[in-house]
């Protein structure tokens, strides 16, 4: 029987990541003999204020490598943001297959000021 991942939307992998120390942290890896095609990433549940995180990139060509800006997540526990695949909303946006066995993480740039770790939900699909 075929996984879920490779029938519909769904989440791909999920990880809580230090949000302020500069590192990349690998989320979801593509399995051998697949493609995968994210749709969008959820941020939540900062265990502090994310301010100051101004650059944080998802690699694998999520938003073109755009810089992503989290920093108006400063509740927290209940905070959070949908990042779709696409710098602007609603912009249509080409965007590139994840090879297979290759990683999706998350690479933080410019992290948050105060000690804070954050889960990232991966959404997307295989084929």
């Amino acid at each position: 029987m075929p996984a879920l991942k490779d029938k519909a939307l769904t989440l791909l992998g999920s990880a809580t990541i230090d949000s302020k120390t500069v590192a990349s942290t690998t989320i979801f890896t593509t399995p051998v003999g697949k493609v995968t095609r994210i749709s969008h990433v959820i941020v939540r549940d900062p265990t502090a204020s994310m301010a100051g995180g101004t650059d944080f990139k998802f690699g694998t060509g999520f938003r073109n490598n755009a810089a992503v800006d989290l920093s108006s997540l400063t509740t927290l526990g209940t905070d959070y943001m949908v990042l779709l695949n696409a710098t602007a909303a609603g912009a249509d946006q080409k965007c590139t297959e994840i090879a297979a066995a290759t990683a999706f993480a998350l690479q933080v740039v410019t992290g948050t000021t105060a000690a804070c770790n954050a889960t990232y939900d991966v959404f997307g699909f295989t084929t």
